[in-house]
């Protein structure tokens, strides 16, 4: 019995791990968040927080978000904040149209505003520093911290030398 191997499998590229693609190769995306409804509209999604703290208001509420949500998710309005092994975009819409985009390279910080986080809705706000300045703001991100830490381990990984910047040195002589 004799095996024969398609064509299609001559071009697949040879990788040292399935699915790890270097930014040089390809453009691959590691990791999509949805805005949370709070980034559609701030003022519907306070009153309907403080709406659903009661059991009979809470129906009310839910009628408030559901436009918002449907919103969210309609593939052809929707928003995604996406990470690439290349960069950090913000895709609009059915065809995913790069609306912002910042590249890896160039972020130095990834800042969690305090102020931003809401814990009703577990979203908050992420701001990209690159050289002290915000050059891109993602509102309402759902688990934005999860998100900041897959953005730095990213720069970490796939830019050389921003290791050195992002992650603090401790001295051996620090250990207790």
């Amino acid at each position: 019995m004799t095996t024969t191997v398609s064509p299609a499998a001559n071009l697949a590229p040879l990788q040292a791990v399935t699915g790890v693609v270097p930014p040089e190769t390809n453009e691959v995306i590691l990791y999509t968040a949805w805005p949370a409804v709070t980034d559609a509209s701030a003022v519907i999604a306070r009153v309907s927080e403080m709406l659903m703290k009661s059991l009979v208001l809470a129906p009310l509420a839910w009628g408030m978000l559901l436009p918002l949500y449907f919103k969210k998710v309609l593939p052809f309005l929707a928003k995604r904040y996406c990470l690439s092994n290349r960069r950090v975009y913000v895709a609009r819409g059915l065809h995913c149209r790069v609306a912002e985009e910042v590249a890896l390279t160039a972020i130095d910080e990834v800042r969690l505003p305090e102020a931003s986080y809401n814990a009703f809705f577990r979203s908050g706000d992420l701001e990209l520093v690159s050289a002290g300045k915000v050059v891109l703001t993602l509102t309402g991100v759902s688990e934005p911290e999860s998100f900041r830490r897959a953005i730095l381990n990213t720069v970490i990984a796939w830019v050389p030398g921003k290791a050195a910047q992002l992650l603090p040195l401790v001295p051996a002589s620090a250990a207790k």
